[in-house]
């Protein structure tokens, strides 16, 4: 039986509650999170994406609805540090997560925080380090470091504290498009080998293509919910969401029309340089 790890149910949020100036964020979202996801969260500015991704390690609690973490209720607190310490959380700029003067330092700051011992520190700081290939960089100044591997770094502080899931929020925003890689592959490698369930929070369809889920969301409601192929051939209704359709998606719909059979569910690069050698 698959674990359904982070359930949401009816949850809503609703910012400035008390005032007359409300703003629903959330609206009535119901969801289920399980064993070694990859999910990748979409939508507009203001559709509620950051929002959503909040509530899952209780930086905000629900206005109406409940979301439990391994059964436990993000209401309770009394459990607000045993989830955080289970929800790493990745930040769009790695600038304001890293505090150390030195890498390992930064990565050991969270374990500090909770009392792990010195050996085992060290152990868990050498194993995150070899994860998100920064080894060569453990006695740098993070300052010092590409945009990539700041996050890199950011993502290491995350997941040595053994966190069980990693939500990013828009990690590759201020990325060049080599840093944007650094950080995917590493996204994968986790969720693949390490069996961190991921939940990875986009504006760049791309990256959303990488992932097992897709979740759409508009006006604070899941607009559309699947595999990748199935949310990316839905272009109509992505374009009243104000979205886009992968590059490669959008080119195999082009040369489909004129003809060539290529699947418009084509996603990769890899696998429309598969498709159009057939017509070689």
């Amino acid at each position: 039986m698959v674990n359904i790890l982070i359930k949401i149910k009816n949850l809503s949020h609703i910012y400035n509650y008390h005032k007359k100036d409300q703003i629903k964020a959330l609206d009535s979202i119901n969801l289920e999170i399980k064993n070694g996801d990859f999910i990748s969260i979409i939508g507009s500015n203001g559709s509620g994406k950051s929002t959503l991704a909040k509530h899952m390690n209780c930086l905000l609690l629900p206005t109406t609805g409940d979301i439990w973490v391994d059964k436990m209720n993000t209401k309770d607190k009394s459990k607000t540090w045993e989830i955080r310490r289970k929800v790493g959380m990745v930040f769009q700029n790695p600038d304001n997560q890293i505090i150390a003067t030195t890498v390992e330092d930064d990565i050991a700051f969270g374990l500090e925080n909770i009392g792990i011992k010195t050996k085992l520190m060290r152990e868990r700081v050498n194993w995150a380090l070899e994860v998100v290939e920064m080894e060569e960089y453990k006695k740098s100044e993070p300052h010092l470091l590409s945009g990539g591997q700041k996050q890199r770094v950011a993502i290491a502080g995350a997941i040595a504290l053994h966190s069980s899931y990693l939500v990013l929020d828009e990690p590759t925003a201020m990325l060049d498009p080599r840093g944007r890689k650094e950080v995917i592959d590493i996204v994968k490698k986790l969720n693949q080998e390490e069996n961190i369930t991921i939940i990875f929070i986009t504006h760049l369809m791309e990256e959303a293509a990488e992932s097992n889920r897709v979740i759409a969301l508009d006006k604070g409601k899941i607009a559309l919910i699947g595999k990748p192929e199935e949310v990316f051939n839905q272009i109509e209704v992505l374009k009243q969401l104000k979205l886009d359709v992968p590059q490669i998606t959008e080119l195999a719909l082009r040369l489909n029309k004129r003809g060539i059979d290529i699947s418009p569910h084509t996603l990769k690069v890899e696998d429309m340089v598969e498709s159009l050698c057939l017509y070689i």
